[in-house]
């Protein structure tokens, strides 16, 4: 398939005032009596401050009622507020010191891998994942109640996503070059090429790598009959379920081929969505989809697990590569999961 561009209460104050009474002796009383509620209150306060329990507002004075260790209302003492501030503060500036750590680190190790430049780190992924719909041209009849078919992630960020499709080469340096570069990657698996060595994708599931669905045996898909594309599809999805305790949602079909049969028997099964792709890795060159040869925010590039054997260079290779292009477009490789 020819892929083309596309969110006080406050507590109200309580005045205690004594009826009058004539005679000095009744106003005697009436202070003894004032005196005894402040010194009670007063009392009740100090509970209060060193009590468990406590929570403030998150403004700079006082809280909202909270329970007290008696569990009645209690009162949020001042400066809660603003000691949340400096924790608030402290644990910002924690993590502006660990993201500089971590890129120092990645430099030694961009270095160690003789890639052309660190690559650039990601920024924090979004509160709420945007809203995948299927790509324009790329519909099926009856597709609006199945899963999305798209080649581009909606986001402003300069971010795009590697993917890394079926599982023949099973290279070692791989799991190590992207561990140490800290390098995100998904990998859409087809078990006919991995049963094998099922422990190497294990090993890259441990280091926080996403294993999908890519069919048991990388068939043309659009040419089988529903029932073998279900079998093609779900027997898949319960390989990696064996293998690696969870059922994918994401899945992608051999050669980007699909039909509305397809995305059915994927939705029986449990997938939520169909990343393609936008470009693809080699190590000696990209080849585009897209009509301006480009990067865009949200791209998702594809590759394969070969080896020399079946291109001009190794898998190591292949990520200095696909590294330099991203990083000299000043584009960083994010997690696909923390976006779909």
């Amino acid at each position: 398939m020819q892929l083309v561009r596309q969110t006080d209460e406050k507590a109200a104050e309580r005045q205690h005032r004594q009826p009058r009474h004539p005679g000095g002796r009744a106003r005697a009383v009436a202070a003894v009596l004032v005196i005894a509620a402040l010194g009670s209150a007063c009392a009740a306060g100090s509970e209060d401050r060193g009590g468990a329990g406590r929570t403030g507002d998150g403004g700079g004075g006082g809280g909202g009622p909270v329970e007290s260790p008696s569990g009645g209302p209690g009162r949020a003492g001042p400066g809660v507020g603003a000691e949340a501030a400096k924790k608030a503060e402290a644990g910002k500036k924690a993590d502006a010191a660990a993201a500089v750590k971590a890129q120092a680190l990645r430099a030694v190790a961009t270095k160690k891998w003789k890639l052309a430049k660190t690559p650039l780190a990601a920024p924090a992924p979004p509160a709420v994942k945007p809203k995948i719909a299927t790509r324009k041209g790329f519909e099926v009849t009856g597709g609006a109640s199945l899963p999305p078919v798209f080649t581009n992630v909606p986001t402003k960020e300069k971010v795009v996503f590697l993917t890394i499709d079926d599982g023949a080469e099973k290279d070692p340096e791989l799991l190590r070059m992207m561990d140490e570069l800290k390098i995100p990657y998904s990998a859409f698996l087809s078990d006919y090429v991995i049963n094998d060595n099922y422990a190497y994708f294990k090993k890259m599931q441990a280091r926080g790598v996403s294993l999908h669905n890519h069919t048991l045996t990388h068939p043309y898909l659009p040419g089988l009959s529903y029932e073998e594309q279900k079998r093609e599809i779900c027997g898949q999805q319960d390989k990696i379920k064996k293998r690696y305790g969870k059922r994918p949602e994401l899945f992608r079909p051999p050669y980007g081929n699909y039909n509305a049969g397809t995305l059915r028997a994927a939705k029986s099964c449990g997938v939520k969505a169909v990343p393609l792709w936008s470009s693809e890795a080699f190590p000696d060159h990209m080849e585009w989809r897209e009509w301006d040869r480009n990067l865009h925010p949200g791209d998702i590039v594809l590759t394969h697990f070969r080896g020399k054997e079946d291109w001009k260079g190794s898998m190591p290779d292949m990520i200095r590569n696909v590294m330099k292009t991203i990083t000299d477009k000043g584009y960083a490789v994010a997690k696909l999961e923390d976006y779909v």
